[in-house]
């Protein structure tokens, strides 16, 4: 490590944890699954109306985790060493991640409430916002598709946020579309692709 890096923080180190984190996270989401109590042989209805909102909370929540754990891998693997400041960023996104399963629990119980949803929907904003923030200073303008990648879902939450204070039971349906940063990302990457070759041919 040159003289430059001896005050950097090794990110690997960070991963490490992250893993944690995010594996902890992830199975936390199905704690608040109601457990099997019924008075009698449950029927189909009887399942679906205790299970369906609450495991659709759950899978949308584990995999816009996921997403969100590849995103930051992927971005550790582009910054080896980073500053104090970018570490305790890292930090403050890492948090974001562990509060999941608390507001993840109160939109599965009580998804038809407006400030629930609206609570749960500026919670995905805020893990969004920071996931961009740190590709925008991973990237430091070398990385644009992935800052379009990552800026995507922020596009998405905001207004899906708003709806779910008016409409709450629309709301995920608005937020799965947050996915489409990975759509984003290519185009993002394909118009750079094509902007290099204009600049190359000229």
């Amino acid at each position: 490590m040159s003289d430059t890096q001896s005050d950097l923080f090794e990110m690997r180190r960070l991963e490490s944890l992250s893993n944690t984190i995010f594996g902890v996270a992830m199975t936390l989401l199905a704690y608040d699954m109601p457990k099997a109590s019924f008075d009698k042989l449950p029927t189909w209805d009887d399942l679906a109306h205790v299970y369906s909102g609450r495991l659709a909370g759950l899978i949308l929540s584990f995999i816009i985790a996921g997403v969100f754990w590849i995103s930051h891998h992927r971005r550790l693997a582009r910054q080896p060493y980073a500053g104090r400041g970018t570490v305790i960023l890292n930090l403050f996104f890492l948090l974001s991640i562990v509060l999941l399963p608390v507001t993840n629990g109160l939109y599965s119980n009580y998804r038809l409430s407006s400030a629930v949803a609206v609570l749960y929907g500026t919670h995905l904003t805020i893990i969004a916002t920071l996931n961009a923030l740190l590709w925008w200073i991973a990237g430091r303008g070398r990385l644009r598709s992935e800052v379009v990648g990552a800026i995507f879902p922020i596009t998405v939450f905001v207004p899906g946020t708003v709806i779910a204070a008016f409409l709450p039971g629309y709301a995920p349906y608005f937020w799965l579309l947050g996915f489409g940063g990975l759509v984003a990302r290519r185009f993002a990457r394909a118009d750079s692709a094509w902007d290099d070759v204009s600049v190359n041919d000229g």
